[in-house]
């Protein structure tokens, strides 16, 4: 009974040995391609790597960054959010700044009254004052006169009516009353004058170097409010709220350096393609009327004819592609720019690397 068991259980083993040699030797079937490979559309066709960018007259994209550095305190825009020329993108504390601006106004104010006020002498209240002190030193001499001559007719009839001291005391008092009165009437032709061409010249250039001041102050506080330059689709924001920025950019930790605060586009119903083509195949570019090119989606079989814009005349190294900037090897290519329309179906992005062929000569 014993060994019986034994060979069934034999039996089974065997039978699953065999089975288990079956499974794992059968070889799964290979898949198919997820897509093509790309192919050169042209007999004889001159390939270059792409980038898209957004369409616009000239350079790539517009790299913003603050003029003053600071703290940023809110940030008003989100990636993908088309604005406007001159709408605010994102604020920089601008407490100190704007201290100063507030301080800088005043004093232009109050140079400004200053000014108004020399303008406007004589004041009538000071100059009620100078014709009254007239008036009174009028009335003075004619009091000083009235009693010197009572003196002069008294020593006249009988000399011995009238000192000698007495006599000159009239005298001397009507001098000086006559003085006076030529003293207060000067003083009211300078009253009627007003202020003094050489102080109203003065208080005007102090006045206009502190709204100089204060206006270049203002302009200096409208830059902690970073505005869109024109009007786009916003790309990328580099910036939050409480991180530190300079004139360089924001930091990056990731690629400890520097990067612009918010890089913009142009609206992406249109986009275009910088075609990096290797020097030694430059010689190969047809006429500019005769340009023809396709661009391929890497990962897709979606190709899209491209229109030739313009050539960036410069011959310069490849670090736009590899972002190394101290290759062994100096690759140097030729920017060519396309244009094409942007399928929505598509997913067409700024800074998407694409494939670009042209047709040789």
């Amino acid at each position: 009974m014993h060994n019986r068991a034994v060979f069934v259980a034999s039996g089974i083993g065997l039978a699953l040995a065999a089975v288990s040699a079956l499974i794992f030797n059968e070889q799964p079937k290979a898949q198919g391609p997820l897509f093509s490979p790309t192919a050169d559309p042209y007999a004889h066709g001159i390939y270059s790597e792409g980038m898209i960018e957004s369409s616009q007259r000239e350079g790539e994209n517009i790299n913003i960054y603050p003029e003053v550095p600071g703290p940023i305190t809110a940030v008003l825009v989100g990636e993908g959010q088309k604005v406007r020329t001159g709408d605010p993108l994102l604020t920089i504390d601008d407490s100190v700044q704007r201290a100063t601006t507030d301080q800088l106004r005043a004093q232009a104010a109050a140079a400004l009254a200053m000014l108004s006020e020399l303008k406007a002498e004589p004041r009538p209240e000071t100059l009620a004052v100078s014709v009254a002190q007239v008036d009174n030193a009028r009335a003075t001499l004619k009091n000083a006169r009235d009693q010197l001559d009572k003196e002069q007719r008294s020593y006249a009839m009988e000399p011995r009516s009238v000192s000698k001291n007495d006599l000159d005391n009239a005298i001397n008092a009507e001098r000086i009353a006559a003085t006076n009165l030529e003293v207060v009437e000067k003083q009211l032709e300078l009253t009627k004058a007003g202020a003094w061409i050489y102080d109203i010249e003065n208080q005007e250039r102090t006045y206009t170097a502190l709204e100089q001041s204060y206006r270049s102050a203002a302009a200096l506080l409208a830059k902690y409010t970073v505005r869109a330059p024109s009007d786009g689709v916003v790309l990328t924001v580099q910036a939050t709220r409480g991180s530190y920025v300079s004139t360089q950019g924001a930091y990056d930790s990731y690629t400890q350096g520097y990067d612009p605060l918010i890089v913009m586009g142009t609206p992406q119903s249109q986009l275009e393609v910088r075609a990096y083509i290797d020097e030694i195949l430059i010689h190969e570019l047809p006429d500019t009327s005769q340009m023809q090119a396709e661009m391929f989606i890497r990962g897709t079989n979606q190709h899209v004819p491209l229109t030739f814009v313009r050539y960036q005349p410069y011959i310069s190294p490849k670090i736009e592609l590899s972002d190394e900037r101290q290759e062994l090897v100096d690759v140097r290519v030729l920017p060519v720019i396309f244009r094409l329309d942007n399928p929505a179906a598509l997913h067409l992005y700024p800074g998407q690397l694409v494939d670009v062929y042209v047709r040789a000569r």
